[in-house]
């Protein structure tokens, strides 16, 4: 079972033991609208908390995404490429964007849980 943490930026990390999948939330999703491309961070690549990790496309606009955590990215959803509208139709789910292994459990406690994400979404 995955517990699920999210940044004030709109990410989220789902993580399972040392690992974690990252992608944008339902709620960021919904703010872009419909997702054209998403360029996803090379397998091995380094990660470092609040860095770029990527980017997202909707016809709205392009938004970087950020990663929560400092990690190794392990694992890219290589559907997206194909299908970026995935991201559209299961934000939290099938949706991800990459697997990281977590360098600093410890940088989990400095992200929002769901209560408190809701709490500054609605603000």
């Amino acid at each position: 079972m995955s517990k699920i943490f999210f940044t004030t930026d709109h990410e989220y990390i789902a993580v399972d033991g040392e690992f974690g999948l990252v992608g944008i939330s339902d709620f960021a999703q919904r703010q872009l609208g419909d997702v054209v491309f998403i360029e996803l961070p090379q397998v091995g690549a380094a990660t470092t908390t609040g860095a770029q990790a990527g980017v997202v496309e909707s016809v709205k606009a392009a938004s970087d995404v950020y990663a929560p955590v400092t990690g190794e990215v392990v694992e890219v959803n290589g559907a997206l490429e194909e299908n970026p509208a995935l991201v559209n139709q299961d934000a939290q789910g099938a949706g991800w964007f990459y697997k990281v292994k977590i360098a600093d459990p410890a940088e989990l406690e400095k992200l929002l849980d769901e209560a408190a994400y809701q709490a500054h979404i609605e603000k």
